[in-house]
Order: structure tokens, then sequence, then C-alpha cells
């Protein structure tokens, strides 16, 4: 009788015990998630690893010259059977503007990385409380991009057959990019889907329209991904789908984000207190 009744009683201990523990694992899980203050030592190792593997995962990925020229003929098709085929004509147009196109080249290759990691450190300055929400969404969406270059190899135009492109960067022999030039050998060439350059400058100018208080930084937020696009078309480094694909992996970002912090990013408070 006396083993039977302590059975019971550690049963009902058990069962007491697991809504607790399942109590005290949500509670972590909502501290976890609560905006805090970034720890500065913290941000700046997470981006630099995470950067370092990005390079390394994307120009790992096998370069499938065949199949990345097939995807990028039939990209190509695609655009001129709704007649949405702009970049030949933007490239060699563009391209007849010396100062333009050379503005052109430096922009792609330096304010992808120099716009973003401003933006991070604003961000990180200016409104820490909704720092980490906001990183979430620019990380989800480079690691859907890394998906994209390993299951989607596409030439960009410039390296397309038949030379009916143009290499900004080789014709006009300017310097910084990995995709043309001495660099080229260590870059991944057919990485063209999603473009990046688009998926950041997107969540950039979102991010100071959404942000920013002056009516003059609102629209230099909206102007970046705008002349972004321009730029990666008249470079002949994309085709416009490549954009629509980093507007897609930025979307899942912010849902991504939206799912884990349980808002958007950008309503959360400015401002948090430091921790004791």
């Amino acid at each position: 009788m006396g083993e039977t009744t302590t059975k019971i009683r550690t049963a009902s201990r058990s069962a007491d015990t697991a809504p607790e523990e399942s109590r005290t694992l949500m509670e972590r899980f909502q501290r976890f998630r609560s905006p805090r203050r970034p720890r500065l030592w913290f941000e700046i190792l997470l981006i630099a690893v995470s950067y370092w593997l990005y390079s390394l995962v994307r120009n790992a990925v096998p370069e499938k010259r065949a199949d990345a020229m097939r995807h990028a003929a039939r990209v190509w098709d695609f655009e001129r059977s709704v007649g949405l085929n702009v970049e030949h004509a933007v490239n060699h147009a563009v391209n007849s503007h010396t100062w333009l196109i050379v503005s052109m080249n430096y922009y792609y290759a330096t304010l992808h990385f120099i716009v973003t990691l401003s933006v991070l450190v604003w961000l990180f300055r200016r409104h820490p409380g909704r720092y980490a929400s906001t990183r979430l969404v620019l990380f989800v969406t480079t690691g859907i991009a890394l998906v994209g270059y390993y299951c989607y190899p596409l030439a960009p135009p410039r390296l397309m057959e038949g030379g009916t492109f143009i290499d900004t960067v080789k014709v006009h022999h300017t310097w910084g990019s990995m995709a043309s030039g001495d660099l080229a050998h260590v870059s991944n060439q057919y990485a063209a889907m999603p473009s990046m350059h688009i998926g950041w400058s997107l969540w950039c100018g979102i991010t100071i329209f959404m942000l920013a208080k002056p009516l003059w930084a609102k629209a230099l937020g909206l102007a970046y991904p705008a002349v972004t696009l321009l730029v990666i078309i008249s470079t002949a480094n994309h085709f416009w789908l490549d954009a629509v694909g980093g507007a897609l992996c930025l979307s899942i970002g912010f849902a991504a984000s939206w799912a884990f912090y349980g808002g958007l990013a950008y309503r959360f408070p400015s401002r948090v207190q430091q921790p004791a």
C-alpha cells in the first residue's frame, strides 16, 4: 500500500514538473527574443564570421558552366518573350558614356559593402532595440541566397555566349570587382541568382526609409535600391529577374524575423534598458 502511494506521489510530482519545465523553456525563449542592447564585440565577431562563411560557401559552389549558360539563355528568352529584355539596350547605352559607366563600376564594387555596413553601425548606435531583429532579416536573406547559388547556377549577361553584352569592368579596366579582372578566379562567376546587390540594397533602403527622420534621408533610402538596379543592369552583372529573386529572398528574411521576434523589426522600441 505504501509503495503504491509513493508511486502515485512520484507520478503526481512528475506531472506537476512537466508544465513547470515547459513554462521555464517558454520564459527562456521569450527572454532570448526580447529586444536587448547588442554587444559590440559580439556583433563585430558575428559579422566577420558570417561574411567569411558567406564568401566561403558562395565561392565553393561548383561552377557548373554548362548549367549556368543554359539557365542564362532561358532567362533571356523569357524576358524577350514578355517584351522586357531591356538589359542589352541599357548596357550599351550607358557604356557609351565613359564617366558614367566607370562610376557605376566603382559603385557596384564598393557601395554594396560600405552602405550595408554603415546601416548596421547606424542601427547599432541609434536603434539598438531594433538591431537584432533587423539584422536577422539580412542574415536570413543572405542564407537563402546561398541556397539559390547552389541550386540555380546562372551566368550574368556579360558572360553569355555570343559576346553581345559588354563586360564594362574589362573594357574600362576598373578595379575592385570580384566578378571580372584579376579577382575573377577566386569568385564564383555563376552566382547571379538571386542578386544580393538588390537584396542588401533593398534592406538598407527600407531600413533607412522606416527609421530615418529627415525627409532627405528617407528619399535617399528609396533611391538607393533603384539606382542599384540600374547599376547591375548597366554593368551587365545581372538580369532584372535576378533582382526579383533578391527581393523574394528579402521577403523571406522579413517573414523569418517576424516569426521569431513576434513583430515587424521596425516596430520594436528604439532603445532598451541596459541590463544590470
